[in-house]
This record gives C-alpha cells, structure tokens and sequence, in this order.
C-alpha cells in the first residue's frame, strides 16, 4: 500500500519524550531504525555512505555502496532527489519521504525514503522501504485500468454500431421487458408499422396495441417463447389500424433481467385471398401433408400428419429429419429422394409411417414433388391405407404376370416376398407352356413336368388355370 507523502513536521511527537527514551542504548536504537524500514543507510554530512543495514538477499551488492556518495547509487533521475534530501534541515516541512531508484544487476530497486539529521551531531540517517511490491500492485492497476478503458471503448463501438444497424433497419423491431411486458426501445421502422409518432412506443405494453381478441394469444405466446426457442409465429390484430401483424419474439438475459426481442411482420397481410384459401384447405386436408427442406428435414406439416406423427404440435416435430416417422431406416425415403432428383415427383409409393418415439408402423401410399433452385424443398403427400387393406376380403393372390411386374414391387415388398412370388411365377408360367404342349391334355401335362395328377389338379386350383367343372381325378 502507499503512504501519503507526510513530512516528519505533520507528527505530534511524544508528550514525554525524555521518559519515552530514557535509557536507550545504541543496540536499541538499532533496532527501532530497522524495524522502520528495510534498508537503513548511515551518511555523513557531504552524503557518503557510512555504514548500510538491509536484508542482503532483497538489496544485492548493497555492502559495495558503503564509502560511496549517495547519488553515486541511484539512478541520473533520482539524483536530484537525493541532493535535496541531503539539504533539508531538521524539522524542515519538506523534509518528507521521497522514492529513488536504486541500480543493481537485478535492475532498478524503488525505495521511499526519509532522511533523518540526528540532533548534536552532524551524522544522517536514510530510513528506507521497499517499495517492489507496491510498484507490482501500481502495474497492475495500471493495467486493469487501461484495459477497462479499452473494453469501455470497444463497448462503445458496439453500442454505436448496434443503435446504427437497430435504426437504419427496415425490419420492425421491439425490445420488451418480459416480466412487464414494456417497450424498452423500438426502431423507426416499428413506429411506422404501428402508426406511431417516433418515440411514443417506449414504455407502452405491447399487449396494449394489438386488439381484445389477439391479446390472451399474445400473452400465453410471449410465456412459451421464455422457456423454449421452438415456437412458431403468432398472427395477431392491431387495435388502431385493424390489420393483421405476424410476431416472432427471442428471449434473452441481460443484467439478471429477462427481455424479448421481438420482430413484426405484415407479410401475411399481404397474403391474397387464394393463397390464404389454399393454405387453409391444405391444413384440414384428410391427408398427411409435410414439407421437409433439402436436408430433408421437417419444415412444415399439416393436422393429419401430426396425428400420424403423435405429435401434439408442429414445434416438437420441426427440424427432426422425416426419416425419423416416413419410410424403413435406409431404404424408402432414399429411393424416393432419388426418384425426386431425376424426376421431380414420386407416385404412389407404398411405404410406412412411425409415430414419434415409437416403433409401430402404419403402411402408408406417399406421393411427392420437389421444387427446382439451389436449395430444394419436398412436399409429401400421404395417405393411409393400412384400414383400408384391413377391411378388405381375403382373396388369392394376384400374382404378378411378367418380370417387369416383379421389379415394379422393389420398395413397396420385402425381398423375401418378392423371391416367393418370382417362384409362383415361374410355377405357373410352366404349367401353361405343359398344356400348351399337351393341347390341355392334363394327364400328359403331369407327366411332362413329374407331377402326379393330384397335385397337378391342385397347382390349376391354386392358380385358376383350365376349366376343372366336371374333371376326374
């Protein structure tokens, strides 16, 4: 810590001084100079270096100073300093302490002193303290505080940059204390969409501005937004201009405070009436409805698919990849998103669709677009027919006719049915040809292909070949 710079004048000396130092032997008064300071330098008149007491390891080569003058010890700046302690009288006001530099191998030693003439005697003494530690502590203050003044200044910069970019931009923007629900600041642009003079924003609740209908929407939207970043915009009602505005807020913390960015749009104003319409028809459609972006994830769904999904809104589907509810893992979507790339559409693809956070499957039939650009989206339209295949009547199998039949059925069939299917295929295709041959005679047909006639009579039950009314075994 740093002492103020006191002359010995300032002090009220003792008010019994004989008694206080009657007695005092010379080992005494050594002592009492060494605790005082942590360097002591006895001098003659003229500043000659009789004698040094300091700890050796703090002041290196200090036993060479003795015989020296003074300022033969310090450095050309302090010199000065040590010409006027040498002068000063006793009791003199300016007789105070004083900071020199000592040189050394180890570098420059600061040391405060204070120069003592002794009474009857011409002798000086040099109370001295180290003064490293508090030259430390000076550093480092130094530094805090120009550093401070170089993050105040940076500070500075963003704020100007900030209040530039918040009034110049054409998006209406508003600051909202969330617990109040106040307008903190609000740019140009947000006063001219609501129709206000410049200024008169601040300080008004924002609930304040939209109409009695909006306003419960707007509450519980501005609550939700505080404790997950997935909320979709809210459409509201203006109170003045009876129009519509779409909100977007984002929560954040600033000085244990909790605020809302909040952006206003009027483009869903400007939507016309058929684009409005088709919206509306595309979200009540009986059909799953979903539009993934070009990582194929989930950007936008209608009622039917959420309930296909489980999902008790589109917030808690939006961004997950579609592979997660549409198609086998790894097989179906990437058929269909390769049929979309050199295509543009898929149709009617038999397929499956999984509830959220399940492994139940309902077989589906999806058809789907993708628009053309850089970055392309996909739009899927879905359709169950898992009740449908339910509720129809056992019936034999129709059996795929030719090859190109069997390589249509590649997605919509596991291969194991496939391969049971190619068997019956082939199967039927040679009793055909063997009654071709025969000219239906049955009895030579069984023999050609080494059936007996019972099981012949059984594989032409089994796939509706020939008249059998009124055969014999």
């Amino acid at each position: 810590m740093v002492e103020p710079e006191r002359s010995l004048a300032d002090k009220t000396p003792f008010n019994r001084s004989e008694s206080a130092f009657n007695g005092i032997s010379p080992a005494d008064a050594m002592r009492l100079v060494l605790a005082a300071g942590d360097v002591t330098l006895a001098l003659d008149p003229e500043g000659h270096i009789l004698d040094v007491a300091a700890n050796r390891q703090d002041f290196p080569g200090c036993d060479s100073w003795i015989g020296q003058h003074f300022d033969a010890t310090v450095t050309v700046e302090s010199r000065s300093k040590v010409k006027d302690m040498l002068h000063t009288e006793h009791g003199d006001a300016s007789n105070r302490w004083r900071q020199i530099n000592h040189t050394s191998s180890a570098g420059d030693i600061p040391v405060r002193y204070l120069m003592i003439r002794l009474d009857g005697s011409r002798q000086l003494i040099a109370v001295g303290r180290d003064m490293r530690n508090a030259v430390v502590l000076q550093q480092r203050l130094l530094q805090a505080q120009q550093s401070l003044e170089r993050d105040y200044m940076r500070l500075r910069q963003i704020e100007t940059r900030y209040r530039l970019l918040f009034d110049l931009s054409s998006e209406p923007v508003l600051l909202v204390e969330a617990d109040s629900q106040r307008i903190q600041e609000a740019n140009p642009a947000a006063h001219a969409v609501l129709e206000a003079r410049p200024g008169s924003l601040v300080g008004s609740k924002l609930s304040g501005l939209v109409s009695r209908g909006s306003r419960d929407a707007l509450i519980a939207y501005l609550g939700a937004v505080l404790t997950t970043s997935e909320v979709s915009p809210l459409t509201v009602e203006l109170e003045r201009a009876r129009q519509e505005l779409t909100i977007s807020a984002t929560g954040f913390r600033q000085l244990g405070g909790r605020y809302l960015l909040v952006r206003l749009s009027t483009g869903h104003a400007r939507n016309t009436e058929g684009a409005a319409t088709l919206l509306d028809i595309v979200e009540r459609m009986p059909d799953a409805f979903v539009v993934a972006n070009s990582d194929m994830r989930i950007i936008a769904a209608n009622i039917a698919f959420l309930e296909l999904a489980r999902a008790a809104s589109l917030d808690q589907i939006r961004g997950r990849p579609l592979g997660e509810f549409v198609g086998r893992p790894g097989i179906d979507l990437d058929l269909i998103e390769g049929q979309l790339t050199k295509y543009g559409l898929a149709r009617n693809v038999s397929t499956v669709v999984r509830a959220r956070d399940s492994e139940l499957e309902e077989p589906v039939e999806l058809s789907a677009v993708r628009t053309s650009g850089d970055n392309p989206c996909y739009g899927f339209a879905i359709r169950e027919i898992g009740r449908r295949l339910r509720d129809l009547p056992p019936t034999p199998l129709d059996l795929p006719r030719s090859v190109e039949q069997l390589t249509e059925l590649v997605g919509r069939a596991s291969l194991k049915e496939i391969v049971r299917e190619s068997t019956d295929l082939i199967e039927r295709l040679c009793i055909e040809a063997a009654l071709a041959y025969t000219s239906d005679n049955r009895a030579s047909a069984a023999e050609i292909l080494g059936l007996s006639r019972q099981s012949l009579y059984s594989k032409l039950h089994r796939y509706g070949l020939g008249n059998l009314v009124g055969e014999s075994e």
